[in-house]
């Protein structure tokens, strides 16, 4: 059964967290959510799990029983061991951590590499080793839906790696798996992306749908363009020559025309709806 949000508008006091959202996820499959600070990502993933309740719309998820959900305050218990941790998971789902379930433990932290930090606190591990631990966690009891918010957030490029890897292994278990972050680079290794703004959806589909979605052209220059929207990539500056500007360039315009990636169509994307905004507030 897919887990599908239709529609789904959720308001915190004056707060409109997230605005008439749309997603779907099938067994099998990692949805990436991906926006900065303050977009609704953590709120869509409390949504998923029924933390938080959506003011309008349909929410289609697994019982809480089938539900792994790792929060973006990492999910252990720093005081406890990390065998402790596990088995604590195990007996909160009603199975005896010492029966059939210690060789689900045991795979955990091996797939994990915990297998020799068993006995350590949580909160002596390192960040990375903290986070695959609450993944592991989340994935102890086989969920049909796994929801982490921001699990590699903070962590270095070889972490980071590691906790994609354990999300393609829930996947191959058959878990649909939405995973939150503000790493655009991540969404490559997701099957499906959405990208939130505000609480609304900017744009979503695949990553490289997404980028082959770029409307317009894509230059680059050392100088910020006054007539064109520009945003600052490392040293150098991206100008989008939208669909109004000719395919055909001026012939003194001998800037490079880039291949634009995901963050350029998000950046894009951002500027559309902030203009579009502005003119409804005209």
């Amino acid at each position: 059964m897919s887990t599908r949000l239709a529609g789904v508008t959720v308001r915190l006091g004056s707060v409109t967290a997230l605005d008439d959202v749309d997603l779907a996820v099938r067994p099998g499959r990692i949805e990436a959510v991906i926006g900065p600070d303050a977009a609704g990502k953590s709120t869509l993933a409390r949504v998923l799990v029924g933390l938080v309740a959506a003011t309008s719309g349909t929410v289609d998820s697994p019982p809480r029983s089938r539900l792994g959900y790792q929060p973006e305050s990492a999910g252990t218990w720093r005081d406890l061991s990390v065998g402790e941790n596990l088995d604590f998971v195990a007996r909160s789902h009603g199975r005896d951590p010492s029966g059939q379930m210690a060789r689900r433990i045991d795979d955990l932290l091996a797939v994990t590499a915990l297998g020799g930090a068993v006995d350590r606190l949580a909160g002596d591990l390192s960040g990375g080793m903290r986070q695959k631990l609450a993944i592991a966690m989340a994935m102890l009891p086989q969920p049909d839906l796994l929801v982490l918010d921001e699990p590699t957030t903070g962590l270095d490029p070889v972490s980071r790696a590691d906790v994609w890897r354990l999300l393609a292994r829930a996947a191959g278990e058959g878990a649909a798996i939405v995973a939150t972050t503000a790493y655009l680079d991540e969404a490559q290794r997701a099957d499906h992306v959405t990208v939130l703004d505000h609480g609304r959806v900017l744009v979503a589909g695949r990553a490289e749908d997404i980028r082959a979605s770029f409307p317009g052209r894509l230059v680059a220059g050392t100088a910020r363009d006054p007539d064109h929207p520009s945003w600052r990539r490392g040293r150098s500056w991206r100008t989008w020559l939208d669909a109004d500007v000719p395919d055909v360039p001026d012939e003194a315009d001998d800037r490079p025309v880039l291949e634009p990636d995901l963050e350029d169509v998000v950046m894009a994307a951002s500027l559309r709806r902030r203009d579009e905004f502005a003119e409804v507030g005209r």
